[in-house]
């Protein structure tokens, strides 16, 4: 996941951009965990994990974003991918043994607030997003970013977060700002974005819509 926009109150909107090298097996929303019973996301099918999970039954959903800083040891390094499901599993973020995880920010969302963890390899803070609306990129909770500059004021702006799927719109490319990004590195592969999953909690339940963005298109 590269870009997380939430927007709290009732309901509270929660549209996550995963991007990702498209040679990484991956498959669809479900209930993929049987150690997480009720929890469903997206499965990373190399490391086992995550980037957004939901658990319907208790209202929550977790997004997971890679971020800056130091690096775990490779002799103790585990994949990040299971902190969204046991965010959403659970409703608590993280507090212990995170020297083994690279650095990342996670928002965990409930009806009517969200809340952002954030490890940089050597510190965690915690902090409740802001009323309205708030876009986290890996940089963190970043406005000078260019991507947070060029489009979060379009999110801010929509007077229904129900239709934010329709403000996912542009060509794919690596300019910095681009919402949607698409470029090749000099080995070859392709970094860009896969999909868009948008949650809606409420106190009358959840709502989600998963769009595969590798549909229409080569991976």
């Amino acid at each position: 996941m590269c870009t997380v926009i939430v927007r709290t109150g009732w309901p509270l909107t929660l549209l996550g951009v995963r991007d990702e090298y498209t040679d990484r097996p991956w498959e669809g929303p479900g209930e993929h965990w049987p150690e997480h019973p009720g929890v469903l996301g997206g499965r990373d099918l190399k490391a086992g994990g995550t980037w957004l999970a939901v658990h319907p039954a208790a209202r929550r959903a977790a997004a997971l974003l890679n971020g800056h800083g130091t690096p775990a040891p490779e002799t103790v390094k585990t994949s990040r991918g299971d902190l969204a499901l046991r965010a959403a599993a659970t409703g608590a973020l993280p507090e212990a043994d995170l020297a083994r995880y690279d650095p990342f920010h996670l928002v965990l969302a409930e009806p009517g607030r969200a809340r952002l963890a954030s490890w940089d390899g050597a510190r965690l803070t915690t902090a409740d997003l802001p009323d309205g609306t708030s876009m986290i990129v890996n940089t963190g909770l970043d406005p000078a970013h260019p991507r947070v500059a060029a489009h979060l004021p379009r999110f801010a702006a929509s007077p229904s977060a129900g239709g934010w799927h329709g403000l996912v719109t542009g060509e794919p490319s690596n300019a910095p700002e681009a919402l949607l990004v698409r470029h090749e590195t000099p080995g070859g592969r392709v970094f860009a974005s896969l999909s868009v999953m948008r949650v809606t909690l409420d106190t009358d339940g959840v709502t989600y819509d998963f769009t595969d963005l590798t549909a229409d298109r080569d991976r």
